[in-house]
């Protein structure tokens, strides 16, 4: 399964990384590896769709983002488009979501550098 980079992940979905680090920092999202202290973080693409989903609740209906998350996550896992509020139904398109994420996601492989871990090189 491929991972992407928080980097590579906010390019996509046009969005600060400083979002997206402190989102995962605070909140669980199923499908980034997070291993200790130095090692990047990686997302897969179900977790990307679960970021672009949360995203469009935050942005369309002005919703917190931990609740936002667990909408998009319980959407995203029964792959059913509807979820209930209330006396209220969000209806998402999560086809036309995973196949925007997919295109964007490609696109920004391309162009996002591969982060340099490390000390850099010293110069003589």
């Amino acid at each position: 399964m491929r991972g992407y980079t928080v980097a590579t992940v906010a390019l996509a979905l046009d969005i600060p990384i400083k979002w997206i680090d402190n989102t995962l920092s605070h909140h669980t999202v199923p499908g980034v590896v997070q291993a200790r202290q130095g090692i990047a973080r990686r997302l897969t693409s179900e977790a990307v769709v679960v970021l672009e989903t949360a995203l469009h609740l935050i942005r369309s209906l002005e919703m917190p983002t931990a609740r936002a998350l667990l909408i998009a996550q319980e959407l995203t896992a029964t792959r059913e488009p509807r979820y209930s509020i209330g006396l209220c139904e969000v209806r998402l398109d999560l086809d036309d979501i995973r196949t925007a994420v997919s295109a964007r996601l490609a696109y920004a492989v391309e162009i996002s550098p591969v982060p340099r871990r490390g000390r850099p090189p010293k110069t003589r």
